[in-house]
């Protein structure tokens, strides 16, 4: 799977989750950018293993968190243009002060 298709996902699991589609279906996409295996050498220790399997995990993950990301500015920069009472900055810090108060 390409970085871009990837990032099609996250994007097609939020515009799901936005759309009332349930969380198992979300789930299930964003699963499919998992590698079904792992090439690892066969002499390697649990050291190398780890590498291995982190270093095959890494690429999808990080155009997974690239594809939420894009999303989150299209929408913010959409929001923010309509001259919102409240913008996206501190509706943010709102959340991070929610979650911090949460985590305590």
């Amino acid at each position: 799977m390409t970085e871009n298709e990837i990032e099609l996902k996250a994007i097609a699991a939020l515009t799901a989750l936005r759309g009332g589609v349930g969380t198992d279906y979300a789930s299930e996409l964003l699963g499919e950018v998992v590698p079904d295996y792992f090439v690892v050498p066969a002499d390697a220790d649990a050291n190398g293993v780890g590498l291995a399997v982190l270093s095959q995990l890494s690429k999808p993950l990080s155009a997974l968190i690239t594809g939420f990301v894009l999303a989150f500015e299209a929408v913010a920069d959409r929001y923010d243009a309509s001259a919102p009472e409240i913008p996206t900055e501190q509706l943010l810090q709102v959340l991070a002060l929610e979650l911090a108060a949460e985590s305590e």
